[in-house]
């Protein structure tokens, strides 16, 4: 049983997600679709960005694909979009500080373990830089991020919950299909909006499930 995986396909944990064949099944962290939100989330909280840095790692199907889905809907939001390939911290930094030498530049990171790892190093970035930014989860908002949109992790694992009683009744997880989220959360740190100069559309904080202030 797994929880939170980006792309459980792409990953080799299971054949599809329909028909798992595997001995695991579960939930995954988000559908590709979820990576052309940030872009637009980007563009509402700071309408005049222009340009964004795209922090993903290239090593692993869920880096290209949220990528993809990025710079699919780019044009139509009116920002170039720029990959910059985490890893180590100190060529990320350069990488940003090369970016931020323009203006009207933003910053979407997007989930990997790679991410996660680095959490509070991200989010120093892009403070230092003061590039507004999208986060793929709550924890980095709570930290001092501007902005995440992401699944509610903790209805992921309620549902999880459910899967595990049913295999211990006798059901196969090879027979139960990998789920997507179907619950996400919107959060919004008034107080990082404050220190970049921006000002939260009153429409975008009548959406957010939580406001830190």
């Amino acid at each position: 049983m797994f929880c939170i995986v980006p792309d459980p396909v792409g990953s080799g944990l299971v054949d599809s997600l329909s028909r798992p064949g595997h001995n695991a099944t579960g939930f995954m962290q988000f559908e590709y679709g979820l990576s052309a939100k940030w872009l637009e989330l980007l563009k509402q909280i700071a309408p005049a960005v222009t340009r964004a840095a795209i922090l993903r790692d290239p090593g692993i199907s869920a880096g290209v694909g949220q990528f993809a889905v990025i710079q699919s809907v780019a044009g139509s939001v009116g920002i170039e979009v720029i990959p910059i390939n985490l890893g180590n911290l100190t060529e990320v930094d350069r990488a940003l500080a090369n970016f931020a030498r323009s203006p009207n530049g933003g910053m979407i990171v997007t989930a990997s373990a790679i991410t996660a790892g680095q959490r509070d190093s991200l989010i120093s970035l892009a403070a230092r830089h003061k590039l507004p930014a999208v986060f793929p989860g709550r924890d980095y908002v709570l930290n001092g991020a501007l902005v995440s949109y992401s699944a509610d992790f903790v209805d992921q694992f309620r549902r999880a919950a459910e899967y595990v009683d049913r295999i211990f009744k006798g059901e196969k997880p090879a027979d139960l299909p990998v789920q997507a989220p179907t619950k996400y959360e919107l959060v919004i740190n008034l107080k990082t909006a404050k220190a970049l100069g921006l000002s939260v559309p009153p429409s975008l904080l009548a959406t957010a499930n939580e406001v830190i202030e």
